[in-house]
């Protein structure tokens, strides 16, 4: 109780949460993990947020942060814990186009963002499905991708600095704007990824780009993953790597889909085994200034190439958005995915990545090994095949342990074989945390551990995730 009365002076009473108001922060989206929080603290500004892990420090009280709670691993478990949710430090500092950059705060929903860029005629260029309850200290804590990774790169590579507040309340400040930095350690990449296990992310300066002027927007069917993997090559050699998505609905994900979300028509009048989207942005006035027919050249050009490969055998079946309304029933397809992939139980789902060339042989193994573990066992998949990502899930015949640690194994052993990571994009967490013990180099896990031990000797931040006891 002394504690909760020192933390109501730092932040005010209202935004010190117990019992039943601090009972949602502790339910995850996927409901796999709740937990009972001491309280969430909700601090104002990054000196109330240092002077909550000050004392926290000093009390060697665990500390979890939270920010929009969108995430799929469990990294904000906090049983017995201090919460520190970012949602109040929301402020959009300053958006400087002349840099192409966003300075803003840890709390600043990312939809909130896409919004404040286009404004100024630019875009944040990180797109996935829950970015309307997704804060960007989440998405940098987990580096988050997304379906834009193809062209533009996960949340590191979008990220040029940061405020931390470290586990004992002081405050690093790594707020430059620069794509030179060469004065040692880059410390902020420590903390891109770190899922709060080595402090809070308070603030981050952000890369903005050029607002395509227009999008060529289509579904095709593929005879096979390898024509994908085709089409890829030839639409980035088309159009100078203007590519910004290429997502992967195989038939297991459409079948599902057309099962949960009956409101979404199919993209073709008959079903096909291999279904790409895939997005061509164009930033050049000559791609996206109408032609006398009222015709777009960049749409003009992907309808071409798509014909020449359909001329070819190469492209089954294509269907170009004709309107923005079209290019969004499109993309709803494929932000269904977290929707439907967790409509049913029990789950074993898995966010990998692979070499573009290990894709189909990671798949085709699958096909054979899973049988062996899982007569009953079905499947779905749905990946960013344009970087290699697949989220693929197996819906087992029955809920049980040792079956389910079976085929993660599996999927283990495959990926590694291949060269592959076991975690692309979603984290760690406390879902990975018996894979890291079994699948990361040792030497990496000794340094990892050091550096959690420097930073975090009491270990509060986070305590039990990312890495393996």
């Amino acid at each position: 109780m002394e504690i909760l009365e020192k933390l109501k002076q730092i932040v005010g009473p209202a935004h010190v949460l117990t019992g039943d108001m601090a009972a949602g922060y502790g339910r995850d989206w996927t409901g796999a993990y709740g937990s009972a929080p001491l309280a969430v603290l909700r601090p104002g500004t990054r000196d109330e947020a240092a002077a909550i892990l000050r004392l926290a420090h000093d009390a060697r009280l665990p500390v979890v942060p939270v920010a929009g709670n969108t995430g799929l691993a469990g990294g904000t478990f906090a049983e017995g814990a201090l919460m520190i949710s970012v949602e109040r430090m929301n402020r959009i500092r300053d958006i400087r186009p002349g840099a192409r950059v966003a300075v803003v705060e840890a709390g600043v929903i990312l939809s909130a963002l896409h919004d404040a860029a286009e404004a100024q005629g630019l875009i944040f260029p990180l797109f996935f499905g829950a970015r309307g309850s997704a804060m960007i200290g989440g998405v940098l804590s987990t580096n988050a991708g997304g379906s834009n990774v193809l062209r533009y790169g996960n949340t590191r590579a979008l990220c040029l600095g940061l405020e931390v507040v470290l586990p004992d309340g002081r405050v690093m400040d790594l707020m430059g704007a620069l794509h030179k930095d060469n004065t040692g350690y880059d410390l902020k990449d420590l903390f891109i990824g770190a899922e709060g296990t080595l402090g809070l992310i308070t603030a981050a300066v952000l890369k903005l780009m050029p607002k395509p002027r227009a999008h060529a927007t289509a579904m095709v069917a593929v005879p096979a993953l390898p024509d994908a993997l085709m089409l890829l090559n030839r639409l980035q050699d088309e159009t100078g790597g203007a590519v910004e998505a290429f997502e992967y609905m195989p038939a297991d994900y459409m079948a599902r889909l057309a099962a949960c979300r009956p409101d979404l028509r199919p993209p073709f009048a008959t079903p096909h085994a291999v279904n790409i989207l895939v997005e061509v942005g164009a930033t050049a006035p000559r791609d996206a200034t109408p032609l006398p027919d009222g015709s777009l050249p960049v749409v003009t050009h992907l309808e071409e190439t798509l014909a020449a490969m359909m001329a070819d055998g190469a492209v089954l079946d294509a269907v170009v958005a004709r309107s923005e309304a079209q290019r969004a029933e499109i993309w709803e397809r494929r932000e269904a995915a977290a929707e439907i992939t967790f409509s049913r139980g029990p789950i074993v789902d898995s966010d990998i990545a692979l070499p573009l060339d290990g894709v189909v042989p990671f798949l085709e193994r699958m096909q054979v090994l899973l049988p062996r573990i899982d007569p009953g066992a079905e499947t779905i998949t749905v990946g960013h095949l344009g970087d290699g990502n697949l989220h693929y899930a197996v819906w087992p015949s029955r809920d049980d342990a040792a079956l389910k640690d079976a085929i993660r194994e599996t999927v283990e052993d495959v990926v590694a074989e291949l060269g592959g990571s076991f975690s692309a994009e979603h984290g760690i967490g406390l879902s990975k945390k018996s894979t890291m013990a079994r699948r990361k180099d040792p030497v990496a896990l000794a340094v990892m551990a050091q550096i959690k031990a420097a930073l975090d000797p009491q270990g509060i931040m986070n305590p039990g995730k990312l890495l393996p006891e």
